[in-house]
């Protein structure tokens, strides 16, 4: 039997790529640095919400499209940035990426009015989209075998820890208040980090192979223009519909973008169908585990984001807490979450397979017993600590396991593919949370009673419980195809 559930069967390396070291940390250093930092962006704004309405006087909209108008743009050109890295070298997009999104973090660190600190986030969006596709790309190319598995891990792993490492870190810095910078050093703090980076990934990343056929080949506009006009139509409404209480152009736009969506599919269907390269070549979704994996990641990262946001402002605008005290509340599920996120293989391989169940089981727990904790409008006490550890070592427990046995068995030919599938969707269910349920506590928040802000946290939680659920109803599937395998490969 094979020492690793998730090693059952590993391709070999793209063969118009050189396979790489797989010893190569530094390689994998940078990649994981970069996927790191996008995440991190998606979440660090979060503790410095308040600090940012004060200083700028951003009302309720502005303050969401500062959180997912970097989402939203990142969400809607993944797809495109992993095409396009295919088509001018993943290096090279790698590169561009990064560089664009360490520019954009300094206009967003120096931004006056909430209108330009908006504009500079989708621009940070755009130059994640541009880089975070090509990590995925390059791992499942360049590693191979037992080390590609390790690779997809640590993958894993940057993704579980990062999301939580920005609201601790948010609040670390907003707290400090370092040159007077309040919430800006959330940005600054990405510029000498994306330079070091850029300076590295120019020397250590493997060169791009010739790629004047692929450019020749073109993108698919068609593909582009209405993939990417979907999710901007589906999530905008979500964004602004509470705000200006739901007029007719939000309902438009959503019917809109369920439309789109469908011509999107039909349309990459039929380029494959000629012969030609979609956008998304959907054929990729046939890879054993996938689709479950697919199912399973939407609903966790939905409750994932929902969960950064609502408990972040709850703490700060509902409890009063100060923004350091708020990020460390995120410690423990921060430091448990990586830790199994980046171990779990050390743990028997027989348990491998049904990790994801397991942990969806327990991070609904988890959250059930957060909310009812603090419904009642008390800060919690000690008792909070082990439970925000608990809570975040059942998501490492489900994250990393999903994305190595989900992904592990995707041909290094699809690698673009389903780096832009996946990232796909881990962004936009991010964004969904945050606009969904962050739409519901704003909603149930504004009411009024003793603890307006505890019992919309509650209602909340209760709902991301639910929604943990259905990760576990995606993750089963998933485990019992593992099993499978491995009774074949026995």
């Amino acid at each position: 039997m094979p020492s690793d559930s998730a090693s059952l069967s590993v391709s070999s390396a793209s063969p118009d790529v050189a396979p790489a070291d797989s010893g190569n940390g530094t390689m994998l250093a940078i990649l994981v640095m970069a996927q790191f930092m996008a995440l991190l962006d998606a979440s660090i704004v979060n503790v410095a919400i308040p600090s940012i309405r004060a200083n700028l006087h951003a009302s309720g909209a502005g303050l969401q499209l500062v959180i997912a108008g970097y989402t939203v743009a990142y969400a809607m050109l993944l797809i495109t940035g992993a095409r396009l890295g295919s088509l001018v070298g993943h290096k090279r997009l790698f590169i561009t990426g990064l560089l664009t999104f360490t520019a954009a973090s300094l206009l967003c660190g120096v931004a006056p009015t909430t209108g330009v600190l908006i504009a500079s986030r989708v621009v940070q969006g755009v130059g994640a989209a541009a880089m975070v596709p090509q990590t995925l790309s390059i791992i499942q190319k360049q590693f191979t075998g037992a080390s590609r598995t390790r690779a997809i891990s640590v993958y894993g792993a940057a993704l579980s820890v990062g999301g939580v490492t920005g609201q601790v870190l948010g609040g670390v810095l907003v707290d400090l208040n370092i040159g007077h910078t309040a919430w800006r050093g959330v940005f600054f703090v990405n510029v000498p980090v994306g330079a070091v980076a850029v300076l590295l990934a120019v020397r250590k990343l493997p060169a791009d192979a010739d790629v004047k056929g692929r450019i020749r080949d073109g993108l698919d506009l068609v593909g582009l223009v209405t993939g990417s006009a979907a999710v901007l139509l589906l999530v905008l409404p979500l964004v602004l519909g509470r705000e200006q209480r739901w007029p007719p152009w939000t309902f438009v736009a959503l019917a809109g973008g369920v439309v789109l969506a469908v011509v999107f599919v039909r349309a990459e269907r039929g380029v494959a169908d000629r012969g030609g390269r979609p956008l998304l070549d959907l054929e990729v979704v046939r890879s054993p585990g996938l689709p479950s994996a697919l199912i399973a990641l939407a609903a966790g990262m939905v409750a994932y984001g929902a969960f950064l946001f609502v408990f972040a402002y709850h703490l700060q605008s509902g409890l009063g807490e100060s923004p350091i005290r708020t990020g460390l509340t995120f410690a423990p599920a921060g430091a448990a979450f990586g830790l199994v996120g980046f171990f779990w293989r050390r743990l028997p391989t027989a348990w491998h397979p049904s990790l994801p169940v397991v942990g969806f089981a327990g991070a609904a727990i988890g959250y059930l017993l957060v909310g009812l904790g603090l419904h009642d409008g008390s800060k919690g006490g000690i008792w909070l600590v082990p439970l925000m550890a608990m809570l975040g070592a059942f998501m490492g427990a489900s994250f990393s396991p999903l994305l190595t046995h989900g992904l592990v068995r995707v041909p290094p030919a699809r690698a673009a593919d389903a780096s832009g599938l996946l990232t796909t969707v881990l962004q936009l269910s991010l964004v969904l949370g945050v606009t969904v349920f962050g739409d519901v506590f704003l909603s149930l928040s504004g009411h009024i009673g003793s603890h307006p802000s505890a019992v919309a946290f509650g209602t909340v939680l209760l709902a991301l419980c639910a929604v943990s659920v259905a990760g576990l109803l995606g993750a089963v599937p998933l485990s019992r195809s593992v099993r499978r395998a491995v009774r074949a490969a026995a």
